[in-house]
């Protein structure tokens, strides 16, 4: 199609965050391509195209009110986008689905394999060292701490409850986002990429404790 230059547009005027910057949605675009090779066809690639790229165009509505969803406004903002190019309304709701079911929510699964491709390519970049530059880079932006310490001093490891730091992010969520994929060839490249965030986290969790004389 002789669209995706009009929707590579668009999504370059809805980035304003740099930790899901353009630079994001391309190495998305990339890993879903790699995915889509290894699924043996039956990829819609025209789909999964335009649902990369226009992904995460509804940041700015969430950064604006944190209550908002950024893949329920993403989605209808792609919708109408590409009705507006000329999209059939079933072509557009299918990337609208496909954008809709990225972020991940216990009510709401990707279905179809174009979804399920653009789910994993999202939640690959949060793995390895980049998942770990990222996540540095938005905890900065938020003022997350790197580490919490408990009422006797020790430096916790992140298991823990409490106010959010990077080592919590990690042992919560970085550390298990391969679980949650849904295509062999992602969770092959999560398992390739673990021991390098786990040998960062491990090294830096020692470092601190040995900062503080533990």
């Amino acid at each position: 199609m002789d669209d995706f230059s009009e929707i590579e547009g668009y999504m370059l005027s809805c980035m304003k965050d740099s930790a899901h910057d353009a630079q994001h949605i391309y190495r998305v675009l990339g890993l879903a391509v790699d995915i889509a090779e290894h699924e043996g066809g039956g990829v819609d690639m025209d789909i999964l195209t335009a649902a990369c790229l226009l992904h995460d165009i509804g940041r700015e509505e969430q950064f604006k009110n944190p209550a908002v969803c950024h893949a329920e406004a993403g989605s209808e903002k792609a919708y109408a986008f590409l009705m507006s190019l000329g999209w059939s309304e079933g072509r557009a709701a299918w990337v609208r689905d496909c954008i809709l079911t990225h972020r991940y929510r216990a009510d709401r699964r990707p279905v179809t394999i174009e979804a399920k491709i653009l789910f994993d390519a999202d939640k690959l970049d949060v793995t390895g060292a980049i998942g770990i530059a990222r996540t540095l880079y938005y905890g900065g932006h938020e003022n997350m701490g790197l580490y919490s310490r408990g009422p006797d001093g020790l430096v916790l490891d992140g298991d823990e409850e409490g106010p959010n730091t990077f080592l919590q992010e990690y042992r919560h969520k970085l550390e298990h986002i391969g679980d949650a994929m849904y295509t062999a060839r992602a969770r092959e490249i999560a398992t390739l990429r673990a021991p390098i965030a786990r040998a960062f986290y491990e090294s830096l969790l020692a470092e601190i404790r040995q900062s503080h004389g533990l």
